[in-house]
């Protein structure tokens, strides 16, 4: 397959891509989020986490938390629940601060000579491993193709690749067998499955894939409504998992995550979690159902929101309506033509879709 390759200047990403580059936004703000620039009273669709409330067991292990800290954490019993729920060893667990944390660690870990971050996707590998002094190639997954990874278009020599499952913004789910032909001799594969709990049954999960150099990423707060509470994990090859280990500062998670973390992987989380993720799905049709009768192009997705075209002129005719969605921008691969659409209620479904039915004049 043919492969176009761009020489980045000099603190820009390289593109490595099976078609020519799509350009990026000029000095596009990595460290943007969704909610960065919300006001009061606009209708939030921005933010990928749960809607849903806390239950209570996972209330109930909050306050356990804030009484069991006037000592330092302790995160024994966390790595314990965890490996029990990967069914993998202690020495293949790292409980981390947020898998934010874990793309820190990560890029401190070894000398990456060649790391690939595969995009579009929210840039905390190209911000960790920039900190860090390395260049990462960008491989771009494209709209045409639907967004399906193209393991043929990771450079051979890349040492580190990085890569999403389901993909944020698209919601793309990819294989678990076409991730595992990325792994080989030399090289580290990590797949962020931030949003894996939201697809029921996990069948394309990689948690419990014991294969040299594959390590997974995991957030515990999506589902669960805690982002403020920074809980996460990295499974995998031990060897790669010790690399990170040795990166992480001593208590950099504190102990209302660690006991977030405990209850997270526990019996009764794993019961609930089915349904969570099953009332994510039929919010979604009714979301994704509604977005193409309108006639709009819309992304077939397995995460808690949804990539849609609206058109470069939606933006501020959205807000001026009182409702905010992520647009795309910041996105290496994406233009301000796609909206990324979190799924919430019905009735927030409903307002959004009379709001774009009634501007069918500027879509």
């Amino acid at each position: 397959m043919h492969r176009a390759d761009a020489i980045a200047a000099p603190g820009r990403p390289k593109t490595h891509t099976a078609a020519p580059p799509v350009p990026e936004p000029a000095a596009a703000p990595l460290r943007h989020h969704g909610d960065s620039k919300l006001s009061a009273g606009l209708l939030d669709l921005t933010v990928d986490v749960s809607y849903l409330p806390r239950p209570e067991w996972l209330d109930r292990a909050l306050h356990d938390g804030i009484a069991n800290s006037d000592t330092y954490p302790e995160a024994r019993a966390a790595h314990v629940a965890a490996a029990r729920r990967y069914g993998r060893d202690e020495s293949e667990i790292l409980i981390t601060a947020g898998a934010a944390e874990a793309f820190f660690l990560l890029a401190r870990a070894r000398p990456w000579r060649h790391p690939v971050v595969v995009h579009p996707r929210f840039a905390e590998p190209d911000i960790a491993l920039s900190a860090a002094g390395h260049n990462a190639t960008h491989v771009l997954c494209r709209a045409e193709d639907h967004f399906a990874l193209d393991p043929d278009a990771v450079p051979e020599d890349a040492d580190l690749v990085v890569v999403d499952n389901p993909n944020n913004p698209t919601g793309r789910l990819h294989a678990a067998a076409t991730l595992r032909t990325l792994c080989r001799p030399g090289r580290v594969v990590v797949v962020d499955e931030t949003f894996m709990d939201f697809v029921p049954g996990e069948p394309q999960t990689l948690t419990s894939h014991w294969l040299p150099g594959l390590v997974v990423v995991r957030s515990l707060t999506k589902l669960w409504s805690i982002p403020g509470i920074r809980a996460g994990l990295v499974v995998g090859d031990p060897a790669v998992v010790a690399d990170f280990r040795a990166q992480q500062p001593p208590w950099s998670v504190n102990t209302l995550a660690l006991h977030a973390v405990v209850t997270t992987t526990g019996p009764q989380a794993e019961a609930d979690a089915e349904g969570r993720a099953a009332l994510c799905v039929r919010q979604r049709r009714t979301l994704v159902d509604g977005l193409s009768e309108l006639g709009l192009t819309v992304v077939e997705s397995n995460a808690p929101f949804v990539l849609t075209r609206l058109g470069s002129g939606a933006r501020a005719r959205l807000r001026e309506a009182g409702v905010a969605v992520r647009w795309t921008d910041t996105f290496p691969g994406l233009d301000d033509s796609w909206a990324r659409i979190a799924v919430r209620e019905p009735a927030a479904t409903r307002r959004l879709l009379t709001t774009l039915g009634l501007a069918a004049t500027w879509i």
